[in-house]
């Protein structure tokens, strides 16, 4: 009996640590990878971000995803103005708000094989992308390198509610694949 009980606490054990194995192995993937940036990815709500993004684009010589912010003309064109090269630029329009910005894009980035992006959005919102896309692309073993941009006289402190929120919609996307905004009023 003793053996019984024995196996099955050795059994229930592995199989612990094989489920928490299977959720934290990629996030410590993403957090000890040392290489370059694969792609820029500039959150939507400010044309200073995009036009940041253009620039370290062509910098770097890598892709760069708009998700949201100015319409798909005005994006094209300024991208074409500043010279960045047609093929360079991806836009997507799925997100509406910070976590979808993630949860619309991730798994199409795992499978293109990104595993470094950096994370273009105003200094004010930064701390929150960081947190949630941290969550959201760790979860796929991507690491995201945040960059922000100055709002100055436009910068607005978010709430504690609001962070916390979209950390919990994090989280919960994470382990479900499920976006509980559509079940709230929020």
């Amino acid at each position: 009996m003793k053996k019984i009980i024995g196996l099955s606490i050795a059994g229930g054990t592995t199989l612990i640590f094989l489920i928490l194995l299977e959720y934290i192995g990629p996030f410590y993937k993403s957090f000890n990878n040392s290489k370059p940036p694969q792609i820029i990815f500039v959150l939507g709500g400010d044309i200073e971000r995009e036009k940041a993004g253009i620039r370290l684009a062509r910098a770097l010589e890598i892709p760069l995803l708009f998700s949201g912010g100015s319409n798909p003309e005005h994006a094209i064109w300024l991208a074409q103005k500043s010279n960045l090269a047609p093929n360079q630029l991806i836009l997507d329009y799925r997100a509406h708000d910070t976590v979808s910005n993630f949860t619309s894009i991730i798994d199409e980035l795992n499978e293109e094989g990104i595993n470094h992006a950096l994370l273009i959005t105003s200094e004010d919102h930064l701390p929150r992308a960081i947190a949630v896309g941290t969550l959201i692309a760790g979860s796929k073993g991507i690491r995201l390198t945040g960059i922000s941009i100055s709002c100055q006289e436009d910068c607005k402190d978010e709430s504690f509610h609001k962070k916390f929120f979209d950390v919990v919609r994090a989280s919960l996307w994470v382990l479900t694949g499920i976006d509980i905004r559509r079940f709230t009023m929020i």
